[in-house]
């Protein structure tokens, strides 16, 4: 490669994904744009699970390029966060539950705090405020992210109780994701059968006995598929649409698949097409499983991949909100995983040698440039993670905060008081 391409690519990779917003007094200003209400009605949380900086840099590269923006890029506003839990490092069940109760706890924890006593969410305050809510990912419906804004649980590893509090506790209104093998008991598989041939050791294991019958009982509409989930109607959804999560995650080209049955897109369209009907507005969480757990299979290919998807659900929301400006909408991560890092095409690199991992190459789209991703660990790192806000009540995400932060400016711009 010459010198001048060289640093060309250098350039590209030094760029972060507040690069290209335009910075003013230590906030990200909007422009051309009317002022939304100063108290929102409606909530939108995306989660990017394990999607650092460097991540949203690799998703911007390979999907807009050097000077293009993401859905989840161009807002107005942008802050960081610290995400330790009482550990140095983090786990998505901390990190989750300081962002949806404000409370620092210990890894594992969801819902309760340090001394393991329940601490109210979210979610739960929407519900006060007569709120709908609803929860949506590609992961479990169950598992640790989500599982922090419906439930109160010691050990995150209790996904039958936790999708029973949905039900008979917090009342979430709308529960999309993946996860059935929890919903129904032992040796009573539901709509996806035991042993899948992509992963034999997924069954059902559920402990609470069949959720799926008690949630119907309820007045849940039950549905397993994108056909099914387009003709509900408006009330309470569960949709379950794998066993675990909506993908299989690996080492690249050893069973590495996503392809989620429903979209993460469709699924975060369908939760605001029912939320919505709320006069009084509604709280929704959606989380992209997919850009942590191939990061901890050090898998760059659909890391990226997965984080163009939960970009495509981050514009369905970017439309909802200028139709509803009394809309809060915010774009964050839980943690970092990989030491994710940005490289360019560089033949004298020493990554590669058990130093590091070196994955790739990667498009620069719009370009003849490639990059490489650079591994350091397979787990969580201590990184302080972006976040993007626009909507009513942005102008509260600035500047650098613990994690905890976000579910305190959240009840602000409800009018809460904490």
């Amino acid at each position: 490669m010459s010198k001048k391409k060289r640093s060309i690519v250098q350039a590209a990779l030094c760029l972060t994904a507040a690069a290209s917003l335009i910075v003013s007094g230590g906030a990200v200003q909007a422009k051309g744009n009317a002022a939304p209400p100063a108290k929102a009605k409606n909530v939108i949380l995306f989660v990017g699970d394990g999607m650092g900086t460097s991540q949203r840099d690799a998703i911007r590269l390979n999907t807009v390029g050097l000077n293009g923006k993401l859905q989840m890029d161009d807002m107005p506003y942008s802050a960081f966060l610290r995400t330790h839990s009482t550990s140095a490092v983090t786990d998505s069940a901390a990190a989750a539950t300081a962002i949806a109760s404000g409370v620092k706890t210990y890894n594992g924890a969801v819902g309760v705090d340090a001394n393991k006593k329940p601490a109210k969410t979210l979610l739960e305050a929407a519900k006060g405020l007569g709120k709908s809510t609803g929860l949506v990912t590609t992961s479990q419906i169950t598992d640790a992210t989500p599982a922090a804004f419906g439930a109160h649980v010691e050990d995150r590893s209790q996904q039958s109780k936790i999708a029973k509090q949905y039900l008979d506790n917090s009342k979430v209104d709308v529960l999309l994701g993946g996860g059935e093998d929890f919903w129904y008991p032992a040796g009573n598989p539901g709509k996806f059968p035991d042993h899948p041939a992509e992963d034999p050791k997924e069954e059902s294991k559920g402990t609470e006995g069949n959720l799926v019958d008690h949630a119907k009982k309820l007045g849940y509409q039950y549905v397993t598929s994108k056909e099914e989930l387009q003709k509900a109607k408006n009330g309470k959804i569960l949709g379950l649409f794998a066993n675990e999560e909506m993908f299989q995650q690996n080492p690249e080209g050893e069973g590495d698949v996503y392809n989620p049955v429903v979209s993460l897109k469709d699924m975060t369209q369908k939760a605001l097409d029912t939320l919505s009907t709320n006069k009084k507005g509604f709280f929704l969480m959606v989380e992209e499983e997919g850009t942590d757990e191939m990061a901890h299979e050090n898998n760059a290919k659909l890391t990226i991949k997965a984080g163009q998807e939960l970009d495509k659900a981050v514009g369905v929301a970017k439309e909802f909100a200028k139709k509803h400006p009394d809309t809060l909408v915010l774009v964050l991560a839980d943690h970092e995983t990989g030491g994710f890092s940005l490289e360019p095409v560089d033949e004298k690199d020493e990554s590669g040698d058990g130093i590091s991992k070196e994955d790739g190459p990667f498009s620069i789209y719009g370009s003849k440039e490639q990059f490489y991703v650079d591994w350091t660990t397979s787990g969580h790192t201590g990184a302080d993670i972006p976040l993007t806000a626009m909507g009513s009540g942005a102008e509260l995400f600035t500047g650098v905060h613990e994690n905890t932060y976000v579910h305190d400016a959240i009840l602000k711009a409800w009018g809460v008081k904490k």
